[in-house]
C-alpha cells in the first residue's frame, strides 16, 4: 500500500498543553502533540502497560505516563524514564491549512 496522509484533526484543537488522538485505520493509535510551531505524532500506548500518553502529563517536549511515570520525549519518542521499556514509534505529521495530517503507510 502506497503512504497516504489523511486528515486527524484541525490546529484549533489542539494546544501545547491537551494533545488530540488518531486512531489509524487498522487499529494503531497516535498521539498528536504542539511543542512551539512544531507537530509531532507518535504512538499513543505506554509500552509498559495499556494506558494512553495522550491522557498523561505534558511538559515542554515531554509526555509522562498517567499511570505509572514513564517518560518519553515528544519529538523523537525516546523513552526519558522507566518503565516505559522502549522508545514509540514516531509518524511524519503536518499542517496543511487547518486541516492536520498524519502519513500512514
Amino acid at each position: 500500500m502506497a503512504e497516504q496522509w489523511r486528515c486527524a484533526g484541525h490546529a484549533g484543537d489542539l494546544s501545547e498543553d491537551s494533545p488530540i488522538e488518531y486512531k489509524i485505520e487498522g487499529g494503531a493509535e497516535v498521539g498528536i502533540y504542539r511543542v512551539g510551531d512544531e507537530l509531532y505524532a507518535l504512538e499513543n500506548v505506554c509500552p509498559h502497560a495499556y494506558a494512553l500518553l495522550t491522557q498523561g502529563f505534558v511538559d515542554g517536549d515531554m509526555v509522562e505516563c498517567p499511570l505509572h511515570e514513564a517518560v518519553f520525549h515528544i519529538p523523537t519518542g525516546k523513552c526519558l524514564k522507566e518503565p516505559g521499556g522502549r522508545d514509540l514509534k514516531t509518524y511524519a505529521v503536518r499542517l496543511a491549512g487547518e486541516e492536520i495530517q498524519i502519513k500512514v503507510e
